[in-house]
């Protein structure tokens, strides 16, 4: 996003960034940025609508904690809002640059559920809700994205020219399960693994070198390893939720200390003589990112 960071880990949007305490904690033990938990547009609209009788609402309490948040802290404090449509910003975006945010999340995610819309009807609303929130802040902005797009590729692209400043990939959603002895939908895994890094991995080496802006990885960082994959893939940081719910807030220091100790082994003085090392581009066998079908690689298993 253009802001500079003292080490590549975000403590990524949760319930451990929506309170000063916890936020304090995370900065405590090295995390070099955080972002904050999200703003539903949902609460914007309904400040609109009780804003006479209910003056304090979520939206105030949100633009109190990043007021607090800078106040306290010596690193970035992002802040996230999650986004539905371009309707309700007029206002509340130039406030969260008024609160302090040294920059802004903006958790985008159009369901590709309604069979009487197009996928290019459903990308649309991406770019107006870019352009709209762009008009009221100059403040860095990233996008968090899902994978769900028909042409990825070219949509992450054109997501780059509008003038942003960072991808995050990717989104991880709720999601259900179905208990088959009470024969009922239950919540899913709520917590990441680490194999569920290999799908935001392969998109950010294949995009990190294409795109006209950072590029972010998310979902499946549980140790070093994880954040050494992305940084070789091409991401310029990397976020961390579930990690920090299994191991608390001074796992950033474990993390730290076996990112260092792996540049120490391959010689690697700082973070930029490997970032991107392993991108689609520069990598000698572009074709490990672009193989899909599992017996084109391994055909030699029987």
């Amino acid at each position: 996003m253009g802001i500079r960071l003292r080490n590549p880990v975000i403590a990524g949007s949760s319930g451990l960034t929506s309170r000063p305490e916890s936020i304090i904690e995370l900065a405590r033990h090295g995390v070099a940025a955080v972002v904050l938990k999200s703003l539903f547009e949902e609460d914007m609209a309904l400040q609109a609508r009780q804003h006479v009788t209910h003056p304090a609402t979520r939206m105030d309490d949100y633009l109190r904690l990043i007021e607090t948040a800078k106040q306290r802290l010596d690193i970035p404090v992002i802040a996230s809002v999650n986004c539905i449509s371009p309707h309700e910003w007029t206002g509340f975006s130039r406030k969260i640059v008024s609160a302090g945010a040294d920059g802004l999340e903006m958790n985008m995610f159009v369901p590709p559920s309604d069979p009487m819309k197009n996928s290019e009807e459903n990308e649309k609303l991406y770019f107006e809700i870019i352009t709209e929130v762009r008009r009221q802040v100059k403040i860095p902005l990233a996008v968090k994205i899902s994978p769900y797009f028909s042409g990825m590729t070219k949509m992450a692209l054109k997501l780059s020219w509008t003038g942003i400043n960072g991808l995050v990939m990717f989104n991880r959603f709720y999601s259900p399960d179905i208990d088959i002895e009470e024969i009922r939908v239950v919540p899913g895994r709520i917590f990441s693994t680490p194999d569920e890094i290999a799908h935001p991995l392969r998109w950010v080496a294949m995009l990190s070198d294409r795109v006209m802006c950072d590029t972010a990885g998310s979902t499946g960082v549980h140790d070093y390893t994880g954040i050494v994959r992305f940084l070789l893939a091409g991401a310029k940081a990397v976020q961390i939720v579930s990690a920090y719910y299994e191991n608390g807030p001074s796992y950033t220091e474990k993390l730290l200390e076996g990112l260092t100790a792996w540049m120490e082994r391959h010689n690697f003085d700082n973070i930029n003589a490997f970032m991107g090392k392993l991108s689609l581009k520069k990598t000698e066998n572009p074709a490990e990112y672009e193989r899909f079908q599992f017996l084109k690689t391994f055909s030699s298993i029987e």
